[in-house]
């Protein structure tokens, strides 16, 4: 084994023990150091009929926030091109699944660009996916610098509920082609399986229940579109019979997942970078030329919306998502999806979204979208306080 890359990661497997507590006898905590009962509980219960209801209050908001989805309507881009002599693997586009799916398409794009190449590598972009990408070329035992515009928690992925669930991909009305329907499997089972060995109160991940809930039908059974895509990934998926879970009558789909903290996951793994000997410089590509400038010759390009005026993706565009934050309700431990809104409870808050604004670059927040947000989930939660509206224990 290469002796950099063995002390890199023993470095590596040192501070992860001292961050979690795993040293026998060591009484003191790092400064900042995440400990389990700061976390909200794990909590997979076995039938839905005793769930907390979220307290839906505009007293209750501590922030809202407003960020942009790099969506592209046929799905992320993963491509190997070359500009001038540099080698560029694109790994972007993600839309509402760039947490998600972020380990799972930078194995993708890894797996394109390192076999053969010798010598540093370049990242462009520190969020969920430039992250991802660096700590792989890390493992495979190459060197890395990553330039970004700006470091979390300044990053497009800071602003994401951060759910695993790999929403609003593609455009479920294209039909998808036979070599992006393979990426999109692959990348989801990767990205599934990598974050499960991380959950560790370190990166803010732990398992939480999610209920899809509706007035009207399905528009595909469990068996179709995206959930037949990745069923084997949603364990306990199964449609809820009313009596079985506490929304009345509306339509109740289950199943288990994941969710990623974005506050807490993304220092942590910048921490990693760090600590494997990666560098940070804190700049944007404005140009082309200034890619082929740089020292590497291999370069992955993480930049999420940038990519659009970097590189010409006229693909590429925004879908605009405003989240209100509400006082955190530890007892919350699951999420919800209802009529395009969503809910997760999360340590920093209890998390309302649900807007899928296409095209649109507006990042200021708007009064009306948070009332409406607001006003449905009171619609949902305040209905789980209705006697009438109780299930079957």
């Amino acid at each position: 084994m290469n002796r950099r890359v063995f002390l890199r990661n023993a470095n590596l497997a040192a501070v992860s023990l001292a961050a979690g507590g795993g040293l026998v006898g060591c009484v003191r905590k790092p400064v900042g150091a995440i400990t389990a009962g700061m976390m909200v509980p794990e909590n997979l219960p076995v039938r839905a009929c005793h769930l907390p209801p979220v307290r839906i209050a505009p007293e209750r908001e501590i922030r809202t926030v407003v960020g942009l989805r790099p969506f592209r309507p046929s799905g992320f881009r993963v491509a190997k091109e070359m500009v001038g002599e540099t080698a560029v693997v694109h790994n972007y586009g993600h839309g509402g699944g760039g947490i998600t799916l972020s380990w799972g398409t930078s194995k993708l794009a890894v797996d394109l660009g390192l076999p053969g190449h010798v010598g540093p590598v370049a990242v462009l972009g520190c969020g969920a996916v430039g992250l991802a990408t660096a700590r792989l070329v890390q493992e495979a035992g190459f060197e890395v610098t990553i330039y970004a515009k700006v470091l979390p928690p300044e990053t497009t992925s800071n602003i994401a509920g951060g759910q695993w669930f790999p929403a609003s991909v593609y455009d479920p009305d294209k039909t998808l082609t036979p070599e992006f329907t393979e990426q999109f499997v692959k990348a989801a089972r990767y990205g599934y399986r990598r974050y499960q060995i991380m959950t560790d109160p370190r990166y803010g991940i732990r398992w939480m229940r999610n209920y899809f809930i509706a007035n009207q039908p399905w528009r595909s059974p469990i068996t179709g579109g995206q959930f037949g895509l990745i069923q084997d990934l949603l364990p306990e998926i199964k449609d809820l019979s009313v009596g079985e879970h506490p929304f009345g009558t509306k339509l109740v789909r289950q199943f288990d997942g994941m969710i990623v903290e974005p506050p807490i996951y993304l220092p942590a793994m910048l921490t990693d970078v760090r600590i494997a000997g990666g560098k940070v410089v804190v700049r944007e590509m404005r140009s082309l030329d200034e890619v082929k400038a740089l020292s590497e010759r291999l370069v992955f390009n993480c930049t999420g919306l940038g990519a659009k005026a970097l590189f010409n993706d006229a693909e590429l565009t925004p879908i605009r998502g405003q989240l209100t934050f509400l006082v955190p309700q530890p007892e919350v431990t699951y999420a919800t999806l209802y009529e395009n809104t969503y809910m997760f409870s999360r340590r920093d808050g209890v998390l309302l979204g649900g807007t899928h604004e296409m095209g649109d670059w507006n990042l200021q927040s708007d009064l009306k979208t948070k009332a409406a947000i607001l006003l449905k989930q009171a619609e949902l939660f305040g209905g789980m306080n209705n006697p009438a509206m109780k299930c079957r224990a």
